[in-house]
């Protein structure tokens, strides 16, 4: 037994081992805590000041607007940029960010409209940091490590969702919102630290793209015509618009529906969390993805939303909160890691920029609407709507899976040739017992690939 749980625990963290993923594993799990404790305490701040879902839209719009808008073109800067480098520029700029808001909130704030302008700022440098530092992931490990590395990371989100928004709950209790966000904006110095840290000799760069025209055409072109990102990134558009606004529907679901205060909030999210790191280590392990594991995975998050919209008290909360997290993480890994590793490293940053453009850039979209539901009818309606959303997009994956595996591809005019052939010879009473030579012999359909049996390269 103890073997056994050695052998996991050494399958589960195998690019630990590799120090450049160390130090940065270890600057981005304390830099992240920071970072989900200033999206709560933003959260919490512009509820406090207008007791608003659709200011809470308002402001998931500010946050992540920017990626909708410039992710595409940071992609390509990403693909054609020294990765550490470009991480060091975003982070600094981020620590500015931290510090304006730790600044503003000292200052006994009354209105949201500076919160939101800081926002906008954060979702710019969240435009740029995401594709670089997810691909600068896959450049620090040895290819048979790409896919450990790649749940681990998921796996420090993750874990990060589950200190930082109960230390943005203590800390907006106890010391206020200022000090909640001086110390976001001290985290960033451990981040720059270990980038500085990073040995760019050991790493496994990937080409970069040459400048020329029409590149960000291309890599759209590309993902189209690729079923194995195509079809999880239109899933990731559906499910991000509508379910994954947590912060726009759960501090409203907790202090309506379930009479809970922020505390409470910060609690339930923290349950949540901790499932999301359970998932994470999980599919830390998984060997490959497919487009059929982020259909199921996106039925089970559409499952567990469903029960968590018809939750009767905060008792039954707490535990299905805890599947929420494991499902919904599961599927982000999930779609994530297809994502990662059938892209091409030409592509890859473009490919990236592409998945964050839909799950966080559909926020904008999906938070004021989600917002105003919430408002409109209840927090309720607004977790039922995302259900609906996640159990849509995971049938329509699972039934283009199935239309993948069975369908055969016969050329049409290979068809009306042998068809043509067939009766000539029919009209020259060919023996029976002959054999049909070329042209008439049983017309060999092209056989697509079976999408769900594409593995990781």
């Amino acid at each position: 037994m103890t073997a056994r749980l050695r052998t996991a625990s050494a399958e589960t963290f195998a690019s630990l081992h590799v120090r450049n993923f160390r130090l940065f594993f270890g600057g981005q799990l304390i830099s992240q805590v920071g970072n989900w404790m200033t999206l709560v305490a933003q959260t919490l701040l512009v509820l406090r000041l207008t007791d608003s879902g659709i200011a809470l839209g308002i402001l998931a719009a500010a946050q992540f607007g920017p990626v909708l808008l410039l992710g595409a073109w940071a992609g390509l800067v990403a693909d054609r940029s020294d990765k550490r480098r470009l991480l060091l520029i975003v982070q600094s700029a981020a620590l500015v960010q931290s510090l304006a808001l730790a600044a503003y909130a000292f200052g006994d704030p009354t209105s949201v409209l500076p919160i939101y302008a800081i926002a906008v700022l954060g979702g710019v440098t969240m435009a740029f940091d995401n594709p670089a530092r997810r691909s600068f992931v896959v450049e620090m490990v040895p290819p048979e490590k790409i896919s450990n590395a790649v749940g681990l990371n998921s796996a420090l989100m993750t874990s990060s969702r589950i200190i930082g928004p109960a230390l943005a709950g203590l800390l907006v209790t106890t010391v206020g919102f200022g000090w909640t966000f001086l110390v976001d904006g001290i985290s960033y110095v451990f981040v720059l630290g270990a980038l500085w840290r990073i040995r760019t000799s050991d790493t496994h760069p990937s080409p970069h793209a040459a400048r020329g025209r029409g590149q960000v055409r291309e890599g759209l072109r590309y993902v189209r015509r690729t079923p194995e990102l195509f079809v999880p990134l239109v899933m990731m558009t559906v499910i991000g618009t509508f379910a994954f606004n947590f912060q726009t529907v759960f501090p409203l679901f907790t202090l309506r529906d379930l009479d809970g205060n922020e505390g409470t909030f910060t609690l339930l999210f923290s349950m949540m969390s901790v499932g999301s790191l359970i998932g994470a280590l999980r599919a830390a392990r998984r060997a490959n993805t497919t487009v059929r594991t982020v259909s199921l995975s996106a039925l089970a998050f559409g499952v567990a939303l469903t029960a968590m919209a018809v939750a009767p008290g905060l008792w039954a909360a707490f535990p299905i909160g805890l599947v929420v997290g494991i499902a919904s993480i599961t599927f982000l890994t999930s779609s994530t890691a297809i994502v990662q590793l059938q892209a091409d490293p030409m592509m890859r940053g473009r490919v990236l920029a592409l998945q964050a453009m839909v799950f966080l850039g559909s926020t904008p979209i999906g938070g004021p609407i989600v917002g105003l539901v919430a408002e409109a009818f209840g927090a309720r309606y607004a977790v039922a709507m995302g259900a609906a959303a996640a159990l849509g997009a995971g049938a329509w994956g699972m039934a283009t899976v199935r239309r993948a595996d069975g369908f055969d591809e016969v050329d049409p005019i290979v068809l009306i040739d042998q068809v043509v052939t067939m009766r000539r010879q029919a009209s020259a009473n060919v023996p029976s017992g002959m054999p049909l030579a070329t042209a008439t012999s049983p017309v060999q359909p092209r056989t697509k690939a079976p999408m769900s049996s594409i593995q990781p390269t």
